[in-house]
């Protein structure tokens, strides 16, 4: 491996002999980011086993979104706009037409809560 700044080991592991430290680059860093408690109320649902339906307009755009819990209770707090951002964070994804469920991402992405039943 070549020496050079894009091969280098970060700031915090200068100190530390070559011997204790993989090569950087090596392993993937998973980064977590905070989501907005709305964001997480919804992801909390899904991973309890939850769906997100959509329904398409005639020309395909999707008009509306309903979260539904396990039991099949409607979620009032959920729109468009949430819906467009736990898909850009890729927390969430449909396959084969059905509907939408949490990914492995959007597991990570969720804090553990209690369940209050």
């Amino acid at each position: 491996m070549r020496a050079g700044p894009e091969n280098e080991a970060p700031a915090s592991l200068k100190g530390v002999p070559d011997r204790f430290v993989a090569p950087y680059g090596a392993f993937r860093i998973f980064k977590t980011m905070d989501i907005s408690r709305a964001e997480q109320r919804i992801l909390h649902l899904l991973a309890q086993g939850g769906r997100i339906e959509i329904s398409r307009s005639d020309n395909r755009k999707i008009e509306t979104v309903s979260c539904f819990t396990r039991d099949g209770w409607l979620y009032p707090g959920f729109d468009l706009q949430l819906f467009r951002k736990l898909k850009r964070l890729k927390a969430i994804k449909s396959s084969s037409g059905h509907p939408y469920r949490i990914t492995e991402r959007g597991l990570r992405l969720v804090r553990a809560q209690l369940d209050n039943k």
